[in-house]
């Protein structure tokens, strides 16, 4: 009820007397310590939940209680133990830490078949013992009362997987087994329904309503889809439940094995010299079956055609392998088809003639097969080698007439070029320059050399610095002789000297990279003005030279020479 108590005393003097006497307080703080005089009782006597069959770790049922001692403490904390109605350990109760309440879990899955509900008695008590002389109280236990609800459970089989033997090559139709399931809803009316739901081979087929599996195609052993002598395919079970539920069964098949491959020859192709007793062929058999239906094997020729018996000969060397030789003392180069007859030791045995392609050629000391016996063995005659050289001949022909057709037709395009006259060549002309220079930046030498080293009058002089090599020359512009006629107005050194003029003296121009620079090139030519030349008009000149200059004259010859024509 009270947890601490908070006392102030008062002390005077002068045996109290509070006139004279003085007085002073001191406070005492007193904890009352808890002990567990108070035993946990349940709020109610029963209590009551459900849960679904088959469920784990599902809370059940709340159990709530009330201990008037200090919370949170040994004093106070709850502990529930179940003390009757659960046998097989089917439920447990769990402190909840922070309400002290006792949570009723599964903790086994309960079967709806077997239990439909439990009576359960639950006892609670605290972490820390009674205080001496109290008593557990009658409201410590309590009845716990779970009903179990049912639920479409999934049709199991009973054999899974189920192994059944059999020999392989049943036919088609064969009753196997029955693969059946079991619903284990016991209390429901329902149908279970069979189907595959993996056959690789397609082999079996499974009857929807009893599960009745039969042979749907001759099974076979030595299949890809057996693995160790086993075939295995999975059947699914399903009821008409709400929801529907289904399981699955796995069926395997060991198949015995019965003698049904014949024996194969090995090798298939093999090589002998074409005189006996220098080398044999070792022959052998492979069987797709296991013992007792394989060796050992029987390997004989067979009587027709009487030309295998005539020219070989098997011996046996055990009971897997044989030796086939020739039997004549001498055999043609080529190839052979030989028949041999295998038989194994099954019961029924079963014999296959199989063929194995001999190549038989000249051999050396070795009894190694020559580079012409090898040819001759290929099965290729006189007249197909003698072809295949021919047709060798011709191809090498044909190409060295190709090549001299070539070296020809070079010769003369070579002799063409000689007879044309380089001055006379009226084909354009590639002048090739290898070397251009490196920009401005690379020039490192004096420009001032090739402008005109003489004054020029008429240009005002610049201040002295660095001048750049973009712009006009500073000096004189060349004084070049007179002509010794009169210049024709339309000359094209008046036109060019204007343009330059003009350029020089336009206020409105650049000044970077646009003016028209002309390099200083002499003082004059010895050469006179062709300003003077006059074009003849006189015919008195010969023109039928040109008639000897060739065919690419021969235009000008037509318009110039011809004589009477013109």
């Amino acid at each position: 009820k009270v947890q601490q108590y908070t006392v102030i005393v008062q002390a005077t003097d002068m045996e109290g007397n509070l006139n004279y006497g003085l007085s002073n307080t001191a406070t005492a703080i007193i904890t009352v310590t808890d002990v567990n005089d108070n035993p946990p009782e349940f709020t109610a006597s029963t209590f009551a939940g459900e849960v679904p069959e088959n469920r784990v770790e599902t809370v059940v049922a709340n159990l709530t209680v009330m201990d008037r001692d200090q919370p949170h403490s040994p004093n106070w904390n709850a502990v529930y133990r179940i003390i009757s109605g659960d046998p097989s350990g089917h439920f447990s109760v769990r402190t909840d830490p922070v309400t002290n309440e006792g949570m009723v879990t599964v903790v086994k899955a309960v079967d709806y078949e077997l239990n439909r509900a439990f009576m359960l008695t639950v006892m609670v008590s605290n972490q820390a013992p009674l205080a001496s002389g109290i008593q557990m109280s009658f409201q410590s236990t309590a009845g716990v009362t779970i009903s179990i609800m049912d639920i479409n459970e999934a049709p199991y089989f009973p054999s899974n997987h189920k192994l059944i033997r059999l020999e392989e090559g049943v036919p088609p139709g064969t009753v196997l087994t029955t693969f059946s399931a079991v619903d284990p809803d016991r209390f429901m009316q329902q149908a279970v329904r069979y189907s595959k739901l993996s056959d690789p081979a397609s082999w079996l087929h499974i009857n929807a309503t009893n599960g009745q599996i039969t042979t749907a195609a001759v099974l076979d052993r030595e299949s890809l889809y057996t693995k160790n002598n086993v075939y295995e395919a999975t059947f699914l079970a399903a009821d008409n439940g709400i929801p529907p539920a289904s399981g699955t069964g796995t069926l395997q098949i060991y198949l015995i094995d019965i003698n049904d491959n014949a024996p194969e020859l090995l090798p298939k192709e093999a090589q002998i010299c074409e005189r006996p007793n220098l080398n044999a062929i070792n022959i052998t058999a492979a069987d797709a079956d296991v013992d007792p239906n394989i060796g050992p094997y029987v390997f004989e020729l067979p009587f027709v055609p009487a030309a295998v018996r005539k020219n070989w000969t098997i011996t046996r060397l055990n009971g897997d392998y044989a030796q086939l030789s020739l039997r004549i003392l001498y055999l043609e180069a080529g190839m052979y088809d030989v028949p041999i007859i295998v038989t194994d030791s099954g019961n029924p045995p079963l014999s296959n003639t199989s063929i194995i392609k001999v190549k038989v050629c000249p051999c050396d000391d070795n009894g190694d097969c020559t580079t012409i016996g090898a040819v001759a063995a290929a099965g290729l005659g006189t007249g197909a080698i003698v072809a295949i050289l021919i047709c060798i001949l011709i191809l090498l022909t044909m190409v060295l007439l190709f090549v001299m057709w070539m070296k020809r037709r070079e010769k003369e395009r070579h002799t063409k070029q000689l007879l044309i006259d380089p001055e006379d060549d009226v084909r354009d002309n590639i002048l090739k320059y290898d070397e251009e220079g490196g920009g401005e930046e690379d020039q490192d030498y004096d420009l001032s050399q090739l402008q005109q080293p003489e004054a020029m009058g008429h240009v005002p002089s610049k201040a002295p610095g660095v001048r750049r090599v973009d712009e006009r020359p500073v000096g004189a512009e060349p004084q070049y002789p007179i002509r010794p006629m009169v210049p024709h107005p339309g000359d094209i050194g008046d036109f060019i000297n204007e343009g330059l003029r003009a350029a020089d003296n336009d206020p409105t121009a650049p000044p970077y990279d646009s003016l028209l620079v002309f390099d200083y090139e002499g003082s004059g030519s010895t050469a006179g003005s062709v300003s003077s030349l006059n074009s003849s008009s006189s015919g008195d000149q010969d023109y039928d030279y040109l008639n000897d200059w060739g065919p690419r004259f021969k235009k000008l010859a037509d318009m110039y020479g011809g004589g009477e024509e013109d």
